[in-house]
């Protein structure tokens, strides 16, 4: 056993391998999508992880997967080991995935020669769309500080009667259910069987498979590597299903993390999630032949917890550049400005305001962006503080400042909360903010940061964990711990317009975007499957 000189963590000797384990250039790779089919089923739309790990599989695909070297992998139906899932399959479901909230750049987008409110874009159909629909017309009628709250009431009331159609249909169910058990003598009929992980199709990703249909073996040769991109921790025993794999086909196992929250700062996660990742982490990562962090700081908080708590790595962490932006956003070009303020009903007027995107949840500090806009308002004449726009769902831990943003009518009106935005409303908000806020005290990278400085906006971000990697020197930073530093860097910024001006030219000037294929070939790098391309 060696202790890397640089990170002090037990490195196993490479030549205690076996021979098998060691990569060649034919070496296959077989990544792990289960969770994003498992994410798929929940019905929820996908987040950053999921996205991440989607554009680093296409980045992968585009380099190396016509010559069949990358694969993509599902858990079999009894978790023991993998199947193959074809690419078609993955591209479908997360078109689906995307189209819950995010619309194609093209259909159903604003027509600027149109001065009139557009139709709702896709990714905005169901009861939301609905809502949006139904109260376009009025919205401009309604004082700005009124809207938001006329939303979320309407939104809240339509959520309770699909809720309680649900419920009926459930009930209905059960009574059927209840009916044929009697009927049958208080006997199980045959057909009952035990709940199984669902299983999609290839040409139809959400739809299950036959139990009579049986799944193919998966032909991985020794030498291969199951790479775990995704959120893997959800699985149970995933740590045995890496012992089977390794013992029947002689796979190499790689990871990528994107960050150890739940064990660094379980305050703020769920106490059960925190206890589950936990046991992932610390079965899984001693298995694995190559570990990657979608950071430097993420990197050194695995290496830091790998030596307190005596985990024995057999690699050391490679940091892996991230590729800047989505899918959708490598055809902004494409996307027109709105033509007027009323082209997204609801939406605040471009210039009027700040923009924070991020899940509303603790660890976000949602809070301290609270506290220094109540300050500016008692210090500065209304009309001189922007509106500071939260653009997110809500998570969790954050009842709190829910009931302070409802108990003060959202800073009266001088917060904005704009719940479950499309793709298209995010890139109008992004174009028409003055700059972007990012408080938060933990982070694996910092997306949104990237994001905004790809749109020419300047960013006024946390200086903690992985953040001024993100934002490098074209962002301003504040202590996320002290209100008075935040609101200092703050209300410079906005009583500097000339300033800010000059920011934004020179963040337009010299951001350069990161393309995902820098994140594939680092990968492909430390794999030692690199090739030479043209």
């Amino acid at each position: 056993m060696l202790r890397h000189r640089r990170c002090g963590v037990r490195v196993a000797r490479a030549a205690a391998r076996p021979a098998c384990e060691e990569l060649s250039l034919t070496a296959r790779i077989w990544i792990d999508v289960e969770d994003i089919f498992a994410f798929a089923a929940t019905g929820r739309t996908p987040t950053g992880i999921q996205r991440l790990a989607f554009e680093l599989c296409r980045a992968l695909h585009e380099i190396h997967g016509h010559n069949g070297e990358i694969r993509l992998v599902r858990q079999s139906r009894d978790r023991r080991t993998f199947v193959e899932v074809p690419w078609q399959s993955l591209d479908e479901l997360f078109d689906q995935l995307a189209s819950r909230s995010v619309p194609q750049p093209e259909p159903g987008l604003p027509d600027p020669s149109q001065s009139a409110a557009p139709s709702v874009p896709e990714g905005k159909s169901g009861w939301r769309g609905m809502v949006r629909t139904g109260l376009r017309p009025v919205l401009p009628l309604i004082p700005q500080r009124l809207r938001m709250p006329l939303i979320h009431y309407v939104r809240l009331q339509a959520r309770a009667i699909f809720a309680f159609i649900h419920l009926c249909w459930a009930i209905i169910r059960a009574a059927g259910a209840l009916v044929r058990f009697l009927w049958r003598g208080g006997k199980r009929s045959p057909a009952v069987v035990a709940a199984e992980p669902v299983i999609f199709e290839p040409g139809s990703p959400l739809e299950a498979k036959s139990e009579s249909e049986i799944e193919p073996l998966w032909e991985a040769q020794p030498g291969d590597v199951l790479f775990i991109m995704g959120a893997a921790w959800f699985h149970p025993d995933y740590a045995a299903v890496l012992d089977a794999a390794r013992q029947a086909h002689g796979v190499r196992v790689a990871a990528l993390i994107y960050d150890i929250i739940p064990l660094r700062r379980p305050e703020w996660c769920d106490r059960q999630h925190a206890e589950v990742f936990q046991g992932w982490f610390e079965s899984v990562l001693p298995r694995c032949d190559r570990i990657f962090a979608i950071s430097r700081a993420s990197a050194d908080e695995v290496t830091d917890y790998a030596r307190l708590h005596n985990l024995c790595l057999r690699d050391v962490i490679h940091p892996i550049p991230i590729g800047t932006g989505f899918a959708q956003s490598r055809t902004l070009d494409k996307i027109p400005a709105p033509a007027d303020a009323t082209a997204f009903a609801g939406l605040p007027e471009p210039g009027s305001y700040v923009l924070f995107v991020s899940t509303i949840e603790a660890r976000k500090n949602h809070a301290l962006l609270f506290r220094v806009w109540r300050n500016l308002l008692e210090q500065m004449p209304p009309e001189r503080v922007p509106v500071l726009v939260f653009a997110g769902r809500i998570g969790w831990l954050v009842q709190d400042l829910m009931q302070q943003l409802r108990n003060t009518a959202f800073l009266n009106g001088k917060i904005m909360l704009v719940e479950h935005p499309t793709d298209a409303e995010l890139v109008a908000l992004y174009r028409g903010c003055r700059f972007t806020l990012f408080p938060s005290f933990y982070e694996g990278w910092g997306l949104p940061v990237t994001e905004s400085l790809a749109f020419g906006k300047p960013c006024i971000i946390s200086n903690r964990t992985s953040l001024p990697e993100a934002g490098g020197s074209l962002a301003r930073y504040f202590d996320p711990e002290d209100v008075a530093d935040a609101e200092r860097v703050i209300r410079e910024t906005i009583e500097d317009p000339e300033g800010l001006a000059q920011w934004e030219a020179r963040v337009v000037r010299e951001f350069r975007p990161v393309p995902w294929e820098d994140s594939a070939r680092a990968v492909m790098r430390h794999l030692q499957v690199d090739r030479t391309l043209a």
